[in-house]
This record gives structure tokens, sequence and C-alpha cells, in this order.
């Protein structure tokens, strides 16, 4: 897939940021910049998400990984996998987070993270009361809020990415371990 808004020029101090930061400029940055408002609103709120503390570091990836593994975001399956190696988070679990369902390193909690992550991304949302109440009965209503606006995020992210054909700038690349495929699932 191509991109389907091209990049637009960057300011060369932005550029410079975010070069020193992944390595390259992030195309959703690229793109997004030929509107600078809505770039800078969307970098602003997304400092603002990975500010949010309450939720371990690691449920939060795990639960956007598994969002642009449905969606089907190589760039944020990409960069997630990436920024997980990079904050010493668990890297051989979030491997196979597009395989979740499949691979027996999970813990029951980030289990249901994962299936809460799926199930807010669905169309229409499918979360069970009985997935929300053990979710919210381990992590109490202040992470179960924050897990659920961090969930929300995502999908606006990796939905924006992929109407625009942003793919994979391959950050994984670095990472030791490669990344799973997500199981092709059959329809019930």
């Amino acid at each position: 897939m191509a991109l389907r808004v091209s990049k637009a020029e960057l300011p060369a101090a932005l550029s410079e940021t975010m070069i020193s930061r992944f390595g390259a400029v992030p195309e959703p940055v690229e793109v997004t910049w030929h509107n600078p408002r809505v770039a800078q609103a969307a970098m602003e709120f997304g400092a603002k998400v990975g500010e949010w503390d309450t939720v371990d570091e690691s449920l939060k990836s795990f639960a956007h990984m598994a969002v642009a593994a449905q969606v089907g975001c190589s760039w944020c399956l990409d960069i997630g996998y990436f920024q997980a190696q990079n904050q010493d988070l668990d890297v051989a679990k979030a491997s196979q987070v597009p395989r979740w369902r499949e691979s027996e390193v999970f813990t029951t909690l980030e289990r249901e993270v994962l299936e809460y992550a799926e199930a807010m991304t669905n169309t229409p949302p499918s979360v069970s009361d009985d997935l929300s109440a053990r979710l919210l009965g381990r992590l109490g209503p202040a992470a179960m809020v924050e897990l659920t606006a961090f969930i929300a995020f995502s999908n606006l992210a990796t939905r924006s990415n992929v109407a625009l054909g942003i793919e994979s700038q391959e950050f994984s690349a670095a990472c030791e371990i490669p990344l799973a495929r997500r199981a092709e699932r059959i329809p019930a």
C-alpha cells in the first residue's frame, strides 16, 4: 500500500528531534504535518497519554499492539514492538502479541487486557460485563479508566494510520526477537 497522502516537509528542528528519538522521522508525523494543528494536537495528546502511569507499561504496550494487530496497522505494531524493547519491557512476550491466543507466555491478567483491547476494537465494541468486571476487580477503577482511554487512543492512532496508508518503517528490525505474525482467524 502506498501513502494516500504525501509526506509534508517538517520544520528542521522537529525532524531533528524525531530522528534523535526514533532514528528516523515517523511517517504519521510527516503525513499529518499537512495540517500542523492536527499533527501538533495529536503529538501533544500522545505525549499526555504517555505520561499516564496508573496501568503497568507492559499492559498498555500489549494492549496497543493488540489493537494494531486487529486493525492491521503495521506501523503501530512495528513502533510498539520497537518501543517495548527500548523501555526494557519483556520483548519475548511483546513479540507474541499478534498471536496471543495461541501463545502460552501471557499471564491471566495480560490475556484479559489483550481480550479487552480486541473487544473495544471490534465494530461494534463487544466488551462483556464479565470481562469488564474481572478487569475492574484486578485493576481498580482508576486503572480501568486509564486502560480504556489508552485503548481508545490506540484505536485513533491505528485507524488513522491505516486510512492514510501508513505502513511499517521497520523500526522493529533492531529487535533481537522477530515479531510473530497474527494467526488467521476463521469466522465462526
